[in-house]
Order: C-alpha cells, then structure tokens, then sequence
C-alpha cells in the first residue's frame, strides 16, 4: 500500500510464522481470515493511530484555545503551560505514529508471508489442484496478490483512525458553531458517496491488470524453461514477439488503471479541497458576523486545513479494500481450486510388485504386465507417446479416474492409495528431471537424510562431476542446471532418483544425453545398486535393455513380446530395428 505522509516512519518488520491449514473459500472469505487472525494486532494499531488523529485534530484546537486564552490573560505563566500542552501533544502524536505503524507493518508482513507460504504449499501437495494457471500467474499470485491481501490489515486501523480525526473535527467545530459541525459531516458523506463508485471501477480494472500481469509472467517463465530449444532452431525473435504482444496488453491495462487512479486520486483532492474552503469561508463569515471569537476562528481554519489529510486517507480506503479484494479472489484460484484427484487413505505394503491390467489411455490400448518385487525390468517402448503416458499414469499425475483398467501395487489400486505415501513407495523420474539452484549436494539429497548418496552419485557416473569442482558436492547450480552440460544435468537427476532409494523406482529415458561408454556403466552400475529393489526402466537404450533381468516391448499400446534384451534380438525383427543403434 502507498505510504503517507507521517511524521516519523518505521521499518516493516517479518516474523516468520507458521501457516494456517485451514483451507480458505473464495474472495472475501480470504479477507475475513486475514482480519480475523489479526484482531490483537488491528485493535492495538486502531487505538494508537486514533491517538495520533486525535493528537492531530487537538493540536488546532489547541491553537486556538491558546490564542483567545494569552489574549484575555496576556500571562507568560498561561503561555509557558500552553506551550508545554503543545509539547505533550506533539510527542503523542509521533510516538502513537511509530508504535502503531509498526504494530500494524509488522502484522501486515507477517500475514503476506503465511499466504505465501500458504500459495506455495498449494502448489507443491502431492496431489495438483486442478485449476487453469501457469507456474508464472501462480508465482504473481504467491508475491503481489498475497502482499495486496495482506494490505487489509492496515487498510481497516486507518480507515477507523481517519473516521476518528473526522469525527473529533465535526464536533469541535459543532461546539463553536452547529453549522460548522455539520458541513463537515454532510460534505464527508457527500465525498464518500461520489468515490465509492469510482472505487467499484478500480476493483474491476485492478482485477482485469492482475490477470494480464500474470499471464506475462507466465509467458517469461515459458521461454525461460524453453531458452535452449529456442535458440537450437532459431525461435527467438517468434518468442520475443509473442512476449512482447502479451506485455503490451499488460501495459495498456496498466494505463487505464493509472487513469482510473489518477481520476480517483483528482476527484479526491479536489472534493477535499473545496470541503476544507468551505469550512474556511464558512467559519469566516460568522466570526465576522461576531457569532464565533478569534480563538474560533483560528481553531476553524487549522481544522480545515488539517482535516484534508485524514480525509485523503479516509477517501483512499474504499480504493484499498477493493484491490485487496481483487487479490484475494485471484488468490482462491489457487486455494480454493479443487484436487484433480481424491487421495486414498491405504499405505502400499512393503516388498510388494507392480501389476498393470487392461491399462486404456491415450496410446496405451489394453496394456497388461507384471513386474515382481526386487525385478529389473525395462521397457522397450517403440513410440515415445507411449512411454510418456505409462510414466505419467505412474506418477498420478494422471487421476485415476481419467484411464480404464487397474495399476496396483503391493496388490492395491493407485486410487485406494494415499498419494504421499505412494510417491514415497514408488518413485518416477522422468527423462527432464528439474535441477534447481543450490549445490549438487542438495540436488542429490534436498532433505539431506538420505544414506545413499555415495552410492547413488558413484551408480549415476557422477563420481567426475563432483572431483572437477574444488567445493565437491557444494559446487554451486545454477538455476534449471544452467553451468551444467546436457549429460551432467541427467546424471545429477539420475543420482537424485537412486539416493531416494524407495521400494519401487521407474526410470524413463535416463541416459539418453550421455555417452555410449558412460551409458554402459550406468547400466551395471544401477542394476547392481537395485538389486532385490523393484526396478522399471523405460528406455530403447542398448545397455539398459541388457542389463534387465527381462524386457516387455510396447508398441502400439500393448505388450507384444517379451524375453532377455538378447533373446530379443535374436528373434524379434521389429524389436531389432527399433533398439539397435
């Protein structure tokens, strides 16, 4: 939220806190939690910024009193002690300033920080929600949108405290003279009435520049995950004029936006401004009549004068708590969407195998196989759809309910399993395994309590990666693997898979960036750190298919032989023609 002017500032402060589980509805309930869990913070802010618009409103008031006061008295004692009320005043106000800016900053960034946490606990649950954003729009809604929200939390103390300063004004000035009282009480409502319906304007805009901004966002994380494709067939400047469109449409929204702002922000100042003129000349006119003193007169004017920030702040609110609406809303498309798919509640019994049965979806037509506890199977797929299908279905990313047939394991269907405790059970990784930035060391083991990870990085050749570096297994990677090449990057999620060391690991591509003579190591090297683990390799690599203990050949969706990789070479002409090399 834009700050205002203050007479003393203070740094936000964070505390880190730990996130509400409780899974928020839509839009305005979104808000209601934020406040609801704030109401110590919000109620401590309320009152000491209400001290500070009091302070602020009595300090005019003060003004005048002392002037008819020392003009009646004409007493240095009476001005020695005016000057000491004016004193106690002026530190009220700064030091309720402080304290309560602080209280409610602190409670503002503390509340930003656990949706944060709460976006980002959405997007990485073992089940995905199913809802139609992209990881940028989902990263806009994790950072600005939940900022905004949060921004509620001052929003209210404020919108009181102003409310309070007006309030005190109107009946000060009722005291000298009714008519004043009232001015400022009609002219606040008349004011508020004409930018509560401007303020429904920014709401919408707000909404529609959020959605494009996101949709940017989303469109530079795309090219960023694609950069090296792009520049191997020559697709920047395609990419770069795509981006460009889409920013430009961010842009355009951004300036209607800035209008529609600068239209509210205009009607405000100058609706303020002719309230405050009219108090002036209003006050003028009756002391001239002699209906109110000087001291009056002097205590009008300063309100008038003084009553234009509160009433900026005042008339500003509206404008607030409806972008912060706007963000919540944006917000319960990530919270409030629901799972793709229900999670069971039954863990898979250890040592178990895995059977496919009559498997219909995409390419897969009827695909039926069985792989026993502690086997080595690989899976030669002649077509690539097929292979990326079998993996998906393995790594419930695809529901349950989406494909025919059953996949059990340890005797168990996918969908009467907990998901979490399936992905500990059975691990898929796929041919693009992500790296992330940080070390090889967190690569490998980003929870670090794996005991695998000598024998994982010897398995996955990785044993020169980690010598070639001074710092080993603390060698700082770049983000997505950026100062890695394309084998050392493949690798490293090779050894990531193996360290995990669960029951059942399905490997799909996992050497196809390496060489012929490091690709056959790999091969006995995992078949010897898997053995009596349930091991399935997807792949047409020569040296993996060799090292199986048998091989299921996929083509055209279903199983269509099966035997050693070198029994199949020998009998099978299609197999042959498919993985030789």
């Amino acid at each position: 939220m834009p700050t205002t002017s203050m007479p003393e500032s203070s740094m936000p402060e964070s505390s880190m806190t730990t996130p509400d589980t409780r899974r928020p509805r839509p839009g305005p309930d979104i808000l209601r939690t934020a406040l609801r869990r704030n109401l110590g913070a919000m109620a401590w802010g309320t009152v000491l910024m209400g001290l500070y618009q009091a302070g602020e409103t009595a300090f005019p008031i003060a003004l005048g009193l002392i002037v008819e006061h020392t003009m009646r008295h004409r007493s240095l004692g009476a001005l020695g002690l005016s000057i000491a009320a004016l004193a106690v005043i002026i530190t009220t106000v700064s030091l309720s300033w402080r304290f309560g800016m602080r209280v409610l900053q602190k409670a503002n960034t503390t509340e930003a920080h656990r949706w944060r946490v709460k976006v980002a606990a959405c997007g990485l649950q073992p089940v995905a929600r199913d809802m139609d954003l992209k990881s940028g729009e989902v990263l806009t809604i994790a950072t600005e949108d939940a900022d905004q929200t949060a921004d509620i939390i001052e929003v209210v103390p404020l919108l009181i405290s102003s409310l309070v300063a007006v309030l005190v004004a109107a009946v000060a000035l009722g005291l000298a003279d009714v008519r004043l009282g009232l001015l400022v009480i009609v002219g606040t409502v008349a004011i508020l009435s004409v930018l509560s319906v401007l303020s429904r304007r920014i709401g919408s805009s707000t909404r529609e520049q959020q959605a494009r901004v996101a949709r940017a966002g989303a469109k530079v994380a795309d090219l960023i995950t694609g950069l090296r494709p792009l520049h191997g067939f020559g697709g920047n400047q395609a990419a770069f004029r795509s981006y460009r469109e889409v920013s430009a449409e961010a842009t355009h929204q951004a300036i209607t936006v800035a209008k529609v702002n600068g239209v509210y922000a205009g009607t405000a100042l100058a609706l303020n401004a002719i309230l405050a003129a009219a108090v002036t000349l209003t006050a003028g006119s009756l002391a001239w009549s002699g209906r109110i003193n000087v001291g009056e007169l002097v205590m009008a004017v300063g309100l008038a004068q003084f009553i234009m920030e509160p009433l900026k702040l005042f008339s500003e609110m509206p404008k607030y708590v409806m972008m912060a609406r706007a963000s919540a809303e944006r917000m319960a498309l990530v919270l409030a969407a629901p799972p793709v798919t229900a999670s069971g509640a039954e863990h898979p019994a250890a040592g178990g195998g895995l059977d496919v049965d009559c498997l219909r979806y995409g390419s897969l037509r009827k695909l039926k196989f069985q792989v026993s506890a502690g086997e080595f199977v690989a899976i030669a797929a002649y077509q690539p759809r097929a292979a990326a299908d079998l993996a998906s279905i393995l790594a419930v990313t695809v529901p349950p309910g989406v494909y025919e047939g059953a996949v059990r394991v340890s005797g168990r269907e996918l969908g009467e399993l907990s998901v979490e405790a399936l992905r500990a059970y059975l691990l898929v990784n796929p041919y693009d395994g992500e790296i992330f930035a940080g070390t090889l060391g967190t690569n490998i083991d980003p929870l670090g309590t794996s005991r695998m990870v000598p024998e994982a990085i010897e398995a996955s050749m990785l044993t020169d990666v980690v010598a070639l570096h001074r710092e080993g297994l603390d060698y700082r990677v770049r983000d997505r693997g950026a100062n890695l090449s394309g084998g050392q990057r493949q690798r490293l999620s090779l050894a990531r898979a193996l360290a995990a060391d669960t029951e059942v690991l399905v490997l799909h591509d996992p050497t196809t960036a390496v060489d012929a003579v490091t690709e056959q190591l790999i091969a006995r090297n995992v078949a010897k750190l898997r053995r009596g683990r349930t091991t399935i390799v997807i792949t047409s690599s020569p040296a993996l298919l060799d090292a199986a203990d048998r091989v299921l050949a996929l083509d055209e969706g279903v199983i269509t032989a099966e035997d050693t990789h070198r029994n199949l070479l020998a009998t099978d002409e299609d197999y042959c023609a498919a993985v030789a090399r």
